[in-house]
């Protein structure tokens, strides 16, 4: 296993203060209208509005000094490495596909990233970039393979246990796979007893097949950019597959309801990508008696 638990913990305390420490708690309106105990963890109240910036400013720390960074994103990482090269002081060039929502991309540039628009959806964006990485020199940096950003985004995991309440089980979108795979690392070690579950739209499965050994080809079609996975990363796939313990479709309905419901009654605006864990403890019988999940990206 490649995710180092010492790097996590490390990661707990060196990674920009602004990302640390973000509020969790038991929502009696929300438990309510699940029909169950659900601990939340707030990933939006940071200047990223979501968690990408743990896993970015934790891997600017292992990046050579000065050298040029390339990455591709659906927004939210793309936001990410440019905030984090912005603080630690080296270039950032992002590769987003040509649909990609202009707000995100707006911010990318307001925090300093050169942004490449490219014909197609994601994945191609990704090919272009890495392409344009080995031509140039510059480092490229890929969501769900590099470790180092999966233990940035393992950070969630050491404030939750950090709380004290006892979690049965863990629900989180399931993306690239850095979230998932970063907390279940350290959630297997210091919480054995808690299962991890991820939350794929049903529109983009590619993960969840992967998780269950199944290949599968298809469009990622689905409102929720941030999970719309057409090809897995291989790193990730094997970690997903090791440290994860269930793997859940939910649909676009369900991401819609599920956002309306963390605005109801957590005055809380999020992306479908960002409600899919509370997708999943609506539409499916998930086990435990106390269920947390991380509620990130509110970059609609």
């Amino acid at each position: 296993m490649d995710i180092e638990l010492e790097n996590i913990a490390r990661a707990a305390k060196t990674i920009d203060p602004v990302f640390r420490d973000t509020p969790q708690y038991v929502d009696e309106q929300l438990c309510a209208a699940l029909g169950r105990r659900v601990l939340v963890k707030v990933e939006t109240a940071n200047p990223l509005r979501s968690f990408k910036g743990r896993g970015a400013d934790f891997l600017a720390s292992t990046l050579p000094v000065g050298r040029s960074v390339v990455c591709a994103s659906a927004g939210n990482f793309g936001q990410a490495v440019a905030y984090a090269g912005r603080n630690h002081g080296f270039p950032v060039e992002v590769f987003v596909s040509d649909r990609a929502r202009p707000e995100k991309v707006r911010r990318m540039r307001l925090l300093g990233a050169t942004v490449h628009e490219v014909p197609g959806d994601f994945t191609g964006a990704k090919d272009v970039a890495r392409r344009h990485a080995e031509e140039t020199g510059a480092v490229f940096v890929e969501d769900g393979r590099e470790p180092a950003v999966c233990e940035g985004a393992g950070t969630i995991a050491v404030e939750l246990l950090g709380a004290g309440v006892p979690v049965d089980t863990v629900v989180v979108p399931l993306g690239d796979g850095a979230l998932i795979t970063g907390m279940a690392r350290w959630l297997k070690h210091h919480s054995p007893h808690t299962r991890v579950v991820g939350v794929c739209a049903a529109g983009a499965p590619a993960l969840a097949h992967a998780w269950a050994g199944r290949a599968w080809e298809g469009p990622a079609e689905t409102i929720a950019d941030g999970i719309a996975v057409r090809v897995p990363v291989a790193e990730s796939v094997t970690r997903v597959r090791e440290l994860v313990d269930d793997v859940v479709l939910v649909s676009d309905d369900a991401l819609r309801d599920a956002a309306d419901l963390a605005l109801r009654t957590l005055g809380l605006v999020l992306e479908p990508a960002g409600a899919a864990g509370l997708a999943g403890l609506a539409v499916h019988d998930l086990p435990g008696e106390t269920c947390a999940t991380v509620l990130t990206g509110s970059n609609v």
